[in-house]
């Protein structure tokens, strides 16, 4: 029995998580996987129903299973008050520090059929296809914090050691090796110390995989690289911050967040989830894009289950409806004619129909 624990999260976490494991349930019927469903509370949900935003009881589940698949997490009313001391995103860090979930892995793949929603121009974009390794435990984010001076000085600090930064490397280099064999490092060596001590232990990981062509970057340089020429990356190996920052920046050469997953990793279990946020101003809409946790769940297949065909598939299926010119909102043009524009429940039911499709023919094959 494969398990799988779904945190539905905030806004339109559950809209969208609901065809994910549609998806998957189809995906285990059809290829007879057993997989079994369990639910969890995390964020703005779990405050409302426990005052945590990460409950024991959600991270005793997520520890028993190979994989979790997240919806989305936040809401508006933290955001319009910092001095609130509970948080949404409290239970987004715990849970990823509490299973080890130390690299971030996002895909920033182009498809040509949404080339046009880009506001960078097609010629710059076309045949880009990057993969990003974000440390994901270290780093600022969790380094020591607080304030001093009656609360006038406030400081955050950036430490990274040895370990953080090999076994991320690693994943990186490994990864590089299945693509071009060629790895970004981003830093800010120039004036960090945690940075130099990155590109030195980088520099020395190197020499285990000849292979590879190694390129240190400063992370302002990438940002602007990104935009200027992003098909001159490959993958993208960067800490905690630069990664949340630079991700972010990527994501807008798609045209739309609403087609990037995201697979957080550690040794045993994986976390995934849609790089969107939880976009409460839609929420209940019916209007929300499926398509990046749909996404999503092809990468847990292919990174948590080791089931790549199935992974395979579901891209394939996604592709298919966007080649039949299907659309959520995020995503429509001026030109899309009103009848191709679809909800969040229409466009995830088109999803399982074209997987439908695809593996009914290839069973005829």
């Amino acid at each position: 029995m494969h398990k799988i624990t779904v945190l539905q999260g905030d806004g339109i976490g559950p809209e969208v998580t609901k065809w994910a494991v549609e998806v998957l349930k189809y995906i285990g019927e059809r290829f007879d996987h057993p997989f079994e469903f369990d639910y969890g509370l995390i964020g703005h949900a779990a405050i409302e129903a426990t005052g945590d935003p990460l409950p024991e009881d959600t991270l005793v589940k997520c520890q028993s299973s190979k994989a979790v698949l997240l919806g989305a997490v936040g809401h508006p009313m933290y955001d319009n008050d910092p001095s609130l001391k509970v948080r949404p995103e409290q239970g987004l860090l715990r849970i990823r520090k509490a299973l080890g979930l130390y690299t971030n892995i996002r895909p920033i793949k182009i498809f040509d059929e949404l080339i046009e929603a880009s506001s960078l121009k097609p010629e710059i974009l076309s045949g880009a296809d990057i993969l990003f390794f974000r440390e994901l435990t270290g780093g600022i984010y969790f380094g020591e914090r607080g304030r001093k001076d009656d609360g006038h000085t406030a400081f955050d600090t950036k430490q990274y050691s040895r370990y953080e930064v090999e076994r991320i490397a690693e994943k990186a280099f490994q990864g590089a090796m299945k693509r071009d064999k060629k790895l970004h490092s981003v830093d800010k060596a120039n004036v960090l110390e945690s940075s130099r001590l990155w590109r030195e232990i980088v520099q020395e990981m190197s020499a285990k995989y000849p292979e590879v062509e190694v390129i240190h970057m400063f992370v302002d340089n990438a940002a602007m690289q990104l935009i200027k020429n992003p098909k001159q990356f490959d993958v993208v190996l960067t800490g905690n911050m630069f990664g949340d920052i630079l991700t972010d920046a990527a994501s807008q050469i798609s045209g739309s967040l609403g087609l990037l997953p995201s697979a957080s990793v550690g040794d045993v279990v994986g976390l995934f989830e849609p790089v969107h946020g939880s976009a409460p101003d839609i929420a209940g809409q019916n209007v929300a894009n499926p398509m990046a946790t749909i996404l999503s769940a092809a990468l847990l297949l292919d990174i948590s289950f080791d089931m790549k065909e199935e992974a395979e598939q579901v891209i394939k299926a996604v592709d298919d409806v966007l080649l039949a010119g299907f659309r959520t909102r995020d995503i429509a043009s001026e030109e899309t004619a009103k009848s191709l524009v679809l909800g969040t429940n229409e466009i995830g039911q088109e999803v399982l129909q074209a997987l439908e499709v695809r593996l009914n023919q290839s069973v005829v094959i």
